[in-house]
């Protein structure tokens, strides 16, 4: 097994074992059974827990937005329009499938760890940029296509991740109040307004 591979299977199953345990409960011994090595290889590639465990939080953010810009570089050649493209970059980043959920459950993971450690801002800080770049890019070619009315990209950016952020969390913990459609019409509504589409984002689910 080569450095690189063992680093990186490490990370994978510190990842599962945040998003199963919690990040309070994992342990290093745990993490390396899962990964199938030795805790004297992960003490080797990680200084301590802390780091191995804010890494492990960026690496998943990472890998998670890449497959979202993936899939939005793929949903740019199908999709007729800016404003269907907007649409899905924000179902993307709802916890709409399995794998979304869990993204959801280690992005909660990661607040709740910044708040007490602040050595884990920074990363929580890069992610959230990484995030508003991918939605201010897409506003402002909406805008340069003579799209969307011309508007502040960056803000627009801002209020589309605090409405994620708000509805994402509630629908993933069940509230009977907030379910996904909602949360797409909620934040649809606010975001077609900002750019001058209209009432609504075209999402697919509420056009059924």
């Amino acid at each position: 097994m080569s450095e690189g591979g063992a680093r990186e299977r490490i990370l994978a199953a510190a990842v599962d074992r945040i998003a199963s345990d919690g990040i309070d409960d994992v342990r290093i011994a745990r993490i390396a059974m899962d990964a199938g090595v030795s805790t004297a290889l992960v003490h080797y590639h990680f200084a301590t827990r802390e780091a191995l465990l804010a890494e492990a939080l960026e690496y998943s953010f990472e890998h998670a937005g890449d497959v979202r810009i993936e899939e939005d570089e793929r949903a740019v050649e199908d999709a007729g329009s800016h404003a269907e493209r907007l649409a899905i970059m924000v179902e993307q980043c709802l916890p709409s499938s399995a794998r979304r959920e869990l993204d959801w459950v280690l992005w909660v993971e990661l607040w709740l760890r910044a708040v007490r450690h602040p050595e884990l801002r920074p990363t929580a800080e890069h992610l959230y940029a990484r995030m508003r770049k991918w939605f201010a890019n897409a506003i402002a070619e909406g805008i340069e296509a003579g799209e969307f009315q011309d508007c502040d990209p960056g803000a627009v950016a801002d209020r589309a991740l605090a409405l994620i952020d708000g509805f994402g969390v509630r629908a993933l913990l069940g509230d009977s109040e907030v379910s996904l459609d909602r949360a797409r019409r909620e934040i649809g509504a606010v975001l077609a307004t900002d750019v001058g589409v209209g009432e609504q984002l075209p999402f697919p689910s509420l056009r059924a």
